[in-house]
């Protein structure tokens, strides 16, 4: 930020009273910008024992498999953005059923936040942003062609939990070694 949203004044970077980073600080009229995290949120959407993944029409990843997630938008709690975005991305109504798995990625300012939810039907389709949606057996989700390592990890944890029968909450950090979809 070059520029106080506040005034239009240019910002300088410094680290205001009280605080402990650097922030855009504006020393017109005092007003500090905070740059915070972004929150992704989305579903692992389920129809008669499989998951719901789409093909990647956008970037970043292009032609990858995801599960349906996105930038939440204000007004709206990370539940509501997951099947906001569930609907954008695979044209299906999906139903949350209980918070999964949360990534925090402080290299790229972002925190992600998986919902298990079930589809109400099996009307998915491809979107402006989902080139191919389709249903996978959890013994067939193609690892090789996922887009993000934070819907590796969820898949993961997801059949390891399915198997034990029992879906816990998972928390955990992804650090920029672990980019890829490992």
């Amino acid at each position: 930020m070059r520029y106080c949203s506040k005034c239009g004044h240019s910002v300088n970077m410094s680290i205001p009273i009280g605080d402990n980073r650097a922030r855009a600080v504006c020393p017109n009229c005092e007003h500090i910008e905070y740059d915070n995290p972004r929150i992704i949120t989305g579903t692992i959407p389920l129809y008669e024992g499989q998951v719901l993944l789409c093909r990647r029409n956008i970037e970043p990843r292009f032609g990858f498999w995801t599960l349906p997630a996105g930038f939440m938008e204000n007004q709206e709690s990370t539940s509501e953005g997951a099947l906001r975005e569930t609907l954008e991305e695979s044209g299906s109504i999906a139903v949350c059923k209980q918070a999964f798995s949360m990534f925090s990625i402080p290299h790229i300012n972002q925190v992600h936040l998986f919902y298990i939810a079930e589809l109400e039907r099996d009307d998915f389709h491809a979107t402006e942003e989902s080139s191919e949606v389709a249903l996978f057996d959890l013994e067939d989700i193609p690892w090789d062609e996922l887009a993000f390592s934070s819907v590796s990890k969820t898949l993961k944890l997801f059949i390891k939990d399915h198997k034990n029968g029992h879906y816990g909450f998972h928390d955990d950090v992804i650090s920029a070694n672990q980019l890829s979809s490992s």
